[in-house]
């Protein structure tokens, strides 16, 4: 009886020195994260170990800048993962649709309003076609040891500058050695009015990707937005240029379009690099699993609200909002450096889920 009450303590013992030693493990992985405002520019750092992760622009002194942004995002190691035009333009990369720019959430539809396709290629005599988000106030920030909030409130605006809808959005910032995470929650308000999102391929939460995670592009396309607008996306030079796509159906390439999923992966190499941009959709979140309007060319978006689209008419969305009423979605954004696997990610995302 003795030796078992001792063999039971050792153990006792090993076990709490093994989860101590496990957690000052993790704790050590974790990397500082810092939230900083800079009110002159209309921006908010956030800064790992003192080196830029992503910004969040709420100016209305840049031109194509229709919208709140997260611009640019980049990888543990520093590897910008988004494009850089308008804002940034690098050589090499496609110049079509001003208005995808860093990470973004806004929809092409709303109450016959275009608040996704708004840039200042915009030609005046459709104003009263386009819906602005602007920045409300910055809500609150925090910074910490392995990650960091910010809270915002932007208000969608009508071309008369009356707000439609109130967002309230909270990002938290996860940062190790290996990896970046942006969890997104946006809750979007009716005030005077109801709202209603017209079924539309065009949203809703997107990523405009660096020319080195597009698929090889084989041949020139013309695409074409809700307006009837026409965008030829030519043929570049393919050197690089390695993205592949995978989604949580095991469906591969540009074929995850307008399929459901609960993540879709976006995986290649940047200066040798191995990364990985993956986002989760949250099981709470409308239309779940989610249609995706992923693309080829660089366009990295999930649609909720595109079921029509997407399903070419076999399924429909209908989403209307009386005034004061709200809905939320929630999403992950994972930016990985190194190898993924559909089992890891299948783990990551019942992880976000629950």
């Amino acid at each position: 009886m003795q030796t078992t009450l001792k063999t039971i303590i050792i153990l006792l013992l090993f076990s709490v020195h093994f989860f101590s030693c496990t957690e000052q493990a993790d704790e050590q992985n974790k990397l500082q994260v810092e939230v900083v405002s800079v009110d002159s520019e209309q921006r908010v750092d956030v800064l790992v170990d003192n080196k830029l992760f992503t910004s969040f622009l709420y100016t209305d002194t840049i031109p194509d800048l229709k919208k709140t942004v997260l611009f640019p995002l980049t990888t543990a190691n520093g590897t910008v993962i988004t494009r850089g035009f308008p804002l940034q333009p690098r050589a090499g990369e496609r110049v079509d649709h001003p208005h995808h720019i860093g990470l973004w959430l806004n929809y092409g539809e709303v109450n016959e309003l275009d608040y996704w396709g708004n840039s200042n290629s915009i030609s005046a005599s459709r104003f009263n076609e386009m819906g602005v988000i602007r920045n409300n106030k910055i809500v609150a920030s925090k910074s910490g040891n392995g990650k960091g909030m910010l809270e915002v409130e932007d208000n969608w605006l009508k071309p008369d500058q009356s707000t439609l809808l109130l967002e309230k959005t909270r990002f938290v910032f996860y940062a190790d050695k290996n990896s970046r995470i942006i969890d997104r929650t946006t809750t979007l308000t009716a005030l005077s009015e109801k709202v209603h999102f017209n079924d539309t391929k065009e949203g809703m939460m997107a990523i405009r990707v660096t020319r080195e995670l597009e698929h090889p592009s084989e041949k020139p396309i013309v695409l074409s937005d809700s307006h009837g607008d026409k965008t030829a996306v030519p043929v570049l030079d393919n050197t690089g240029v390695s993205g592949h796509y995978l989604n949580s159906n095991g469906i591969e390439g540009m074929d995850v379009w307008a399929k459901r999923a609960k993540w879709v992966a976006l995986s290649g190499e940047i200066n040798e690099e191995k990364v990985s941009v993956v986002i989760f959709d949250h099981p709470q979140n409308v239309g779940h699993p989610s249609y995706w309007h992923a693309r080829g060319y660089g366009l990295f978006s999930i649609n909720p609200l595109g079921m029509r689209t997407f399903s070419k008419g076999k399924e429909s969305m209908d989403l209307t909002l009386e005034p004061g009423e709200s809905v939320s979605f929630k999403y992950r954004i994972l930016i990985l450096s190194g190898d993924s696997s559909a089992e890891k990610l299948n783990k990551m995302w019942d992880e976000f889920a629950n």
